[in-house]
This record gives structure tokens, sequence and C-alpha cells, in this order.
């Protein structure tokens, strides 16, 4: 029996994937309001009652999509949520996920910005996972700046609180310039000059 059962839960799983990996692609490029779980459903192999079985609505299905937008974003990054990466390290990983950004996901991107915008009022679908989803950014970077400071690879009087709300700022911005003129916003340039630049301005000063 429990390797019958372990085979029903396998399957579920999979089945769970297909309808992710199917809603991330539909949304990515016709966008949320303009993919009915129907739609989903039909190409991954399922059907809309199924849907709302493993997600709940179709806010749950939104929301399982940009979780697994954000899982793959960090194993392609070499990087576990729990990770406690240096600056250097941190730096690099921003770098090299604009890189993937603009050459392979501006749909996904886009949607992520244009959801973001459509959940900034309390009490919207979202906009509880978009603002805890920020905390958690800027609590990682807090913390990576302040272990910087701490072992003196970054100024002593650094202020990890404030640089994590402005990095952050700096990640949203930068793909919205990119999203709107990409034409004449290179997303890795920009942050590789923001990023050499934060180095700079956090190196210690001479002993």
């Amino acid at each position: 029996m429990a390797g019958v059962k372990g085979q029903v839960q396998q399957r579920g799983v999979e089945r769970r994937r297909a309808m992710v990996d199917a809603a991330l692609e539909l949304f990515g490029r016709q966008g949320v309001r303009g993919t009915g779980l129907a739609t989903v459903a039909e190409r991954a192999g399922t059907t809309a009652s199924a849907l709302i079985h493993h997600f709940g609505s179709k806010d749950g299905l939104v929301r399982a999509v940009l979780a697994e937008a954000d899982r793959r974003a960090l194993a392609r990054l070499g990087a576990a949520p729990e990770a406690e990466p240096t600056l250097e390290q941190a730096f690099a990983w921003f770098v090299r996920d604009a890189e993937h950004t603009a050459a392979t996901e501006r749909e996904l991107t886009a949607l992520h910005t244009t959801l973001t915008a459509e959940n900034l009022t309390p009490g919207t679908a979202l906009h509880d996972w978009f603002r805890d989803r920020g905390r958690a950014l800027r609590s990682h970077l807090a913390a990576a700046f302040a272990r910087a400071a701490a072992d003196g690879t970054a100024r002593p009087d650094l202020d990890p609180a404030t640089l994590a709300a402005e990095t952050a700022a700096f990640l949203e911005g930068a793909h919205l310039l990119w999203l709107l003129d990409p034409e004449h916003i290179d997303l890795p340039a920009l942050h590789r000059s923001y990023f050499t630049g934060l180095s700079a301005r956090l190196t210690p000063p001479p002993a």
C-alpha cells in the first residue's frame, strides 16, 4: 500500500508541476487577465476543476507561478533561499540574473511588474505576497550588508536597512526602465555599473 500511495503522490506532484509550467508560459505570454483557467488546463492536459482542486483559485495559481519563477531564479544562480552570500556573491548573482532576464525573460518580467503594480493596495489578492517577498529580499540584503560590515569587507558605519532598501529600489526601477525602453536601456550594463559603484562606496577606508 505504501508503494501505491507513493506513486499516487508522485503523480499528483507531476500534475501540479505541469499545471504551473503551463500557467507560467501562458501568463508570461498573454498576461493573467488574458489567460483563462480553461486555457491553462488544456495546455497542461487536465481540467479547470483539477486546477481549482490543486490551487483553490486563479489567484492561488498565480501565486504558485510567481513562487516557481523565484525558485527557478535561485536554482539558476546556484543559490538556496537560506543561503548567506557575501556581498560580492550577491552582487554577481544580480548581474547574472539581469543577463538571463534580458536574454530570455522579458514577458515574465513584465508580468511580475504588472502584477506588482496591480496589487499595491492592501486587500488586493496578491498584495501580501508581493509585500512579504519584498520584505524577505530586503532582510537578506540587510543581513549581507551587516555581515560585510562585521567581517571588515565593508565600511563599519554603513546602514544595512537603508542600503537594502536602496538596492531593492534599484532592482525594481531598473527592470521597469528596461521594460519601457529596451532599445535604450541595457539591463546587464546598468546592473554592472550600479553594483560596481556600490562596491566602491562600501570599500573600507585605508587603515
